[in-house]
């Protein structure tokens, strides 16, 4: 019974979204820019210029067709390390620029998926996930205990980690 109504209301929830983004359509705008300005709600304020995934699994889908690599940040907008660490990360025109070329996803809740927890669940967690959907392990922040974690003060090695990936993904496929 329990999950006959996890499964309405989780079509409830799909009718309603499906609902409100065909209002969203309708409104014609008079800026006529060369990027669309995305809603503030998929960057959640980690770069408004970036076109951010809505869901895990299309972030999974766009990751393994567009061959390129997948950027998760689990945070909590309640959370002071989530919200430094958004800041840091949203005015970095370095990162911004070199996010470009991943497939972004911030998640605010925990997905089912344990390849996303691999050592706990904690937040602001950074994870890459290659074309192939394997989640990396080898590369990590500098906290033994918590091995996706950054801190603003780690934006560097974030920054460094990014390039990582993407020359990982070169030399592996």
């Amino acid at each position: 019974a329990m999950e006959k109504s996890y499964a309405s209301m989780f079509l409830l929830l799909v009718a309603i979204s499906c609902a409100l983004a065909k209002d969203v359509g309708k409104k014609e705008t008079k800026e006529t820019t060369t990027k669309p300005k995305l809603p503030q709600t998929l960057s959640r304020g980690w770069g408004d210029q970036l076109i951010w995934t809505q869901t895990y699994e299309e972030a999974l889908f766009r990751a393994k067709h567009s061959n390129k690599p997948l950027m998760i940040i689990h945070h909590l907008d309640d959370c002071p390390h989530s919200q430094a660490l958004k800041k840091v990360f949203a005015e970095h025109k370095d990162i911004q620029k070199l996010a470009e070329k991943f497939i972004l996803l911030n998640l605010v809740y925990e997905t089912t998926d344990k390849n996303l927890s691999p050592d706990g669940q904690y937040v602001p967690r950074i994870l890459f996930i290659d074309p192939s959907l394997t989640v990396r392990a080898d590369i990590t922040g500098r906290y033994s205990n918590r091995l996706y974690a950054y801190e603003p003060s780690d934006i560097s090695l974030l920054y460094s980690n990014m390039q990582k990936a993407l020359k990982l993904m070169k030399t592996e496929l």
